[in-house]
């Protein structure tokens, strides 16, 4: 397809056009993305500086952590903003920015959150050998592996969207450019794209999600021959991690996996992969996590040792 766009600018509607109802979600997600980023760079931070949290789950998970700030930054601020503003427009080229930066992000997500599957599958089925398969140089590669892939991800999803011509109209319904949305603006048939689309990020989320039930298939057969006190121990380090994998895949699983459409739903059911799990994320990994807790505390009383009791207790508090 040649581009033969005249369309320079999009008007994205955002999730409401109610101007009471945009004020109080300004405030809303202004508060969610802060915590968004506190939350989430307070593991980073954790990890990196605790001795004893040096092991491939605690590594992973950091990176998961850094993912999100990442991920909910591309589109949170500009949604925000959006609440105060009566048009929101977006350049084509920031449109197809975010885009990249969207689907950039949410794939290396989606690769790191069945890289950790595996870190577990390893660690409870096999852990005689997990020292020796879950080296440093390896988890290294798979992080490697996993913002790789979500680079290859974008650019096929960028490429297929750039080379489609824009001739109006030019209203986006949505929050923020996505692949879907700008479908239903291009003035030509996008069924092939659809299908194409379909088949780049649908099934990769189906696909890893598929990966991630098999894994904890084969954790909870393995389970059968432990313990009780064994199988408490390894589902509690197991059971974070499914529930952000719910959290995360099943929205990005419906929104990718069917052909464009036209449902205004959509937009939220993104928010829910954008903003919630990314919010929630922290809470979930450190709520039942004695290891992450004590880190933190141990943290607060460094950053601010002329007050390390009180901060010290309003961290165990917390969670």
């Amino acid at each position: 397809m040649t581009n033969i766009s005249n369309v320079t600018e999009f008007v994205l509607l955002g999730l409401s056009q109610n101007q009471k109802l945009q004020k109080m979600c300004f405030v809303l997600f202004l508060c969610f993305y802060v915590s968004i980023v506190l939350g989430n760079l307070l593991i980073v931070l954790t990890v990196v500086s605790s001795q004893r949290l040096n092991s491939p789950m605690y590594f992973f998970l950091s990176y998961l952590s850094f993912v999100d700030i990442c991920y909910s930054s591309v589109t949170a601020p500009k949604m925000i903003a959006d609440f105060l503003t009566e048009k929101k427009i977006i350049s084509f080229i920031g449109c197809i920015a975010q885009l990249f930066g969207v689907h950039f992000f949410g794939c290396t997500e989606i690769f790191i959150l069945t890289v950790m599957a595996y870190d577990r599958y390893i660690a409870i089925c096999k852990p005689l050998h997990y020292t020796t398969i879950m080296t440093r140089r390896v988890c290294g590669q798979l992080v490697v592996a996993s913002w790789v892939g979500g680079f290859v991800h974008s650019m096929v999803q960028t490429l297929i969207t750039t080379h489609l011509p824009f001739c109006g109209p030019n209203e986006i319904d949505h929050y923020f450019c996505d692949v879907h949305p700008l479908l239903q603006l291009a003035c030509t048939d996008t069924y092939i794209v659809g299908i194409i689309v379909v088949a780049n990020s649908g099934m990769i989320a189906l696909g890893c999600f598929l990966l991630l039930v098999i894994s904890y298939i084969v954790i909870l057969i393995s389970l059968r021959t432990r313990s009780s006190e064994g199988r408490h121990k390894a589902l509690s380090t197991c059971g974070s991690h499914i529930a952000v994998v719910i959290l995360f895949f099943g929205p990005c699983t419906f929104t990718y996996i069917r052909p464009s459409s036209h449902l205004s739903e959509d937009k939220m059911v993104a928010v829910f992969y954008t903003i919630i799990t990314p919010m929630l994320n922290p809470l979930i990994y450190t709520l039942r996590n004695e290891e992450v807790k004590s880190a933190m505390r141990k943290l607060c009383i460094q950053v601010h040792h002329p007050v390390s009791h009180n901060c010290a207790l309003s961290v165990s508090t917390s969670f």
